[in-house]
């Protein structure tokens, strides 16, 4: 116990020296120290985090945010190797995340449709209208280039990611209902992305709807229906699968982060201030509207923490996936690099008070408010 608590004292404090030794190199403009120092704070952050159990969920963002300094300050070692392009390896790479999405459910998952289908109807009508009318509102407010701008919108118009399943798990919300809606969302993502799009963003770049359409199928569609196929004919014979997807869906989102965050280096630091307080507010104002949206459908409070979680979180490794198929990973993915780990972190914050808040007491205080 004594060795454990020595351990995590001496990894705080290395995170906190290296902080505030990049914060004196960022003031004698030695950048690739500063980088360097950062990216050790954020690594040893992640460690630690691990240590304790109310934080053990930011290790993650930790990770990734250490990831993202060291793209920035050596983008070159994460945009090729040996002359190949990493960023080919995002089309790929998104298919094995889906891949084990759809090994991750059944067809009795489904059946959730039928069981709740008031709860799946607003969940999933509420996502594909709030997030992209939010994303078009502040792709239209911010003085961002039409690439940037569409990829404000692109992250809008994507479904529902899977953390939002982890998330509502946490917030005490209804997870049978959140799986639902990641799902369904996931699935008409191939008809509603690029119709959106087209209606949306179609004055900011040329959108070609049935390419996307084809592209999202191939992405999506294809991947989860072959897990789908997997988990029917192995799922008792290869469990380890379980505990390995998830574990390879978030590296696959990191090494995706990553790469995009390289490419588009140069106009993330031209505009990575706007761009991350576009994403906060886009995130954050998600989750307001599709809670309040469940509530004037009269939806239960653990329905109505759920459709929040949901609406605010977004597939952003599928967005990155589209823009890496448009050939324009490097501005339109921008978005979605950034959307990524900052809903990580609002998320984990809103299920964490959540969580300590029973939602049949919740809903009974928001209801004697309403009236």
């Amino acid at each position: 116990m004594v060795n454990s608590i020595s351990f995590r004292n001496a990894i705080l404090s290395v995170s906190v020296l290296s902080f505030l030794a990049a914060i004196i190199y960022a003031f004698v403009k030695n950048f690739e120290l500063m980088g360097l120092l950062l990216g050790a704070g954020f690594v040893t952050a992640s460690i630690g985090f691990k240590t304790f159990e109310s934080v053990k969920k930011f290790s993650y963002p930790a990770m990734i945010f250490a990831a993202v300094t060291m793209a920035l300050t050596f983008p070159k070692y994460f945009i090729a190797v040996n002359g190949f392009a990493l960023e080919k390896m995002i089309l790929p790479v998104m298919q094995i995340i889906m891949f084990g999405m759809g090994t991750a459910i059944s067809i009795h998952d489904f059946i959730g449709v039928a069981k709740n289908p008031r709860g799946v109807f607003v969940g999933v009508t509420s996502h594909f209208i709030i997030m992209p009318s939010l994303g078009f509102l502040l792709a239209s407010i911010f003085p961002f280039s039409p690439e940037i701008a569409a990829g404000i919108i692109l992250i809008g118009c994507s479904p529902a990611g899977m953390a939002s399943n982890v998330m509502s798990y946490m917030a005490k919300a209804n997870l049978a209902l959140s799986i639902t809606i990641t799902t369904v969302s996931t699935l008409l993502a191939p008809l509603f992305t690029p119709l959106l799009m087209k209606f949306l963003a179609g004055e900011l770049i040329n959108i070609e709807v049935f390419k996307m359409m084809f592209d999202i199928f191939k992405i999506v569609i294809i991947p989860i229906c072959l897990g789908l196929l997997f988990n029917r004919l192995f799922s008792n014979k290869i469990k380890w699968m379980k505990e390995v997807m998830p574990v390879v869906s978030m590296t696959g989102i990191a090494f995706i982060i990553v790469v995009i965050t390289a490419a588009g280096r140069n106009s993330l630091l031209e505009i990575g201030i706007l761009l991350i307080l576009s994403s906060i507010i886009h995130n954050t104002a998600g989750y307001a509207i599709g809670y309040w949206s469940a509530r004037l459908f009269k939806m239960a409070e653990r329905d109505c923490r759920t459709v929040a979680i949901e609406v605010g979180m977004q597939n952003g490794g599928l967005a990155s996936g589209i823009a890496r198929e448009m050939g324009k990973i490097a501005t339109v993915g921008l978005a979605s690099a950034v959307f990524g780990p900052l809903m990580n972190i609002t998320g984990s914050l809103l299920a964490s008070w959540w969580k300590n808040r029973d939602p049949d007491s919740s809903a009974m205080k928001t209801d004697s408010l309403a009236l």
